[in-house]
């Protein structure tokens, strides 16, 4: 099976130390500035995911709840983890862009099976 972008860029960012995970480093990091982009499973509890995008909203860093906390923690190598943070510009630019991307695809799937 042919890795997509995102599974790449993930990998990349994670093998280069730019990935940071959970939601009590990513909480104390977004206020920093540290992290610009989040990744939020969309498996991770309804006050976790409430918390770290209110969080995100208040400090003007960008987020995306995507995918599941398994096929994440499998992209960056890491074990059990649900929250994701990138701290790289160019990664959480080209991350963000993909997960768009697959997302408005995905949109338009489900768009025609609607029809």
């Amino acid at each position: 099976m042919k890795r997509s972008k995102l599974e790449s860029y993930l990998g990349f960012a994670a093998r280069a130390g730019k990935v940071v995970t959970g939601s009590n480093t990513c909480l104390t990091m977004i206020p920093r500035r540290k992290v610009l982009l989040v990744i939020i499973s969309e498996d991770v509890g309804e006050n976790t995911r409430e918390k770290l995008s209110q969080k995100c909203a208040s400090h003007g860093v960008e987020y995306r709840i995507y995918g599941k906390a398994e096929m994440l923690s499998a992209m960056t190598g890491k074990t059990d983890k649900g929250i994701f943070g990138i701290t790289d510009k160019g990664f959480a630019e080209s991350i963000r862009k993909e997960i768009d991307l697959i997302q408005s695809e995905m949109e338009v799937t489900d768009g025609e099976k609607s029809i």
